[in-house]
This record gives C-alpha cells, structure tokens and sequence, in this order.
C-alpha cells in the first residue's frame, strides 16, 4: 500500500511539472511575436492612406482655377464695357488708306464692346495715336503700323506694332507716298482688327 501511495505522489509530482514546463512554454517571447508583427504592419497601414490623401486634396486645389476663369472673362468684360476709346488722326497714311482703316477700327471697337469717343470727348479713358508707314519690295507693299495707348493726362500705357503685308495694285512703287496707291481697303481693315484685338487682349489682361 505504501509503495502504490508513493507511486501514485511521484505521479502527481510528474504531471505538475510537466503542467509548469508547459506554461513556461507559452509565456515564451517568441509567442507574442506574431502581435508585435501586426503592431509594425500598422504604421505602414496608415502611412499608405497618409499618402493617398494628397492626390485627392490636390485634385480639390486644382479644381478653383477652372472656376476662376468665368470671373476673370467677367472682370475683362466689365473694364472693356467701362473703355471708352478716342482714337486720334492717323499720321503717315494717305486719306485713301486711312478711311477705311478707321471706319473699321470703329466697327470692331463696337464688336468687342468697346465705346468709342469723340475728338472732343472729356469722358475718354484711352487715346490711341497711330503711326504708319509703307514699304515696297517688287509687286509687294507692307504697311508698317505702330498705335501708342496714351492715358487722358498723356501718359503713354502700351505700344502696339506690327506690319502687314499684301500684293500691291501698282507695280513700280519705290516707297514714297505713291506707295499708299498699292494698299487695299482689305489689308488697312485686317490692320484695323488687329489693332482693336491687340488692345481688348491688354485690358482684359489687366482684369487678372
């Protein structure tokens, strides 16, 4: 009876050892590794979706400058609306190519929205003074132009220049003042709306 009490003791003490061996076995570190692991995919996680953010938050930023143009053409509109343009005697052209020159330099003005003014005019925002010459080569003449935009105290604003070239009607022009014969009413009216584009293109610039 003994020896089976003691047996049965040793037993007990076996399996209560093994029982410790195998707690010490768990608590181990390598078994907590796999939550530290996850821990680490964590800030990785995130850093992704930091990094996405960005592309939508520019996405939005970018989005106003489609919307500032409406305003912009509607401030450019408005300081050509409020232009009120005298256009002074043309210097250098014959009375022939000047006329046609300015009766379009009218109608594009009014196209545009821009008010004309009188020579006698006080109410003038803008004076514009033009400066032509020509220049023969051949059966070819170019006109030559140059429009200075002067405030109403004098103060010159812009320059605009530029040349124009069309075949010319007589053959034979050496540049004089015969050379304005060679001119068609056409080319003083492509001048014309170049002239008046160039100008509305400044002021409207002016609105941004």
């Amino acid at each position: 009876m003994r020896r089976s009490h003691v047996t049965t003791v040793s037993l007990l003490v076996a399996l209560a050892l093994a029982a410790c061996t195998n707690a010490k076995d768990v608590l181990e570190p390598s078994a907590i590794t796999p939550p530290a692991t996850s821990a680490q995919t964590l800030p990785a996680t995130s850093g992704n979706t930091a990094a996405t953010v960005p592309a939508p938050a520019g996405t939005t930023a970018g989005a106003p400058a489609t919307v500032t143009t409406p305003v912009t053409s509607a401030q450019s509109a408005a300081i050509l609306a409020k232009t009120r343009l005298q256009i002074a005697p043309i210097v250098g052209a014959s009375v022939e190519a000047a006329t046609p020159l300015t009766a379009e330099l009218q109608t594009r003005a009014r196209q545009r929205g821009i008010t004309l003014a009188g020579s006698a005019d006080q109410t003038a925002t803008h004076v514009l003074k033009g400066y032509f010459s020509t220049m023969s080569e051949g059966t070819d003449t170019t006109v030559i132009y140059v429009w200075d935009v002067y405030d109403p105290a004098g103060n010159r604003l812009h320059r605009i220049n530029g040349q124009q070239k069309a075949p010319s009607v007589k053959s034979g022009d050496s540049g004089g003042g015969d050379s304005w014969k060679g001119v068609s009413p056409a080319t003083m009216q492509a001048i014309a709306d170049q002239t008046i584009d160039q100008f509305a293109a400044w002021l409207g610039g002016k609105a941004g």
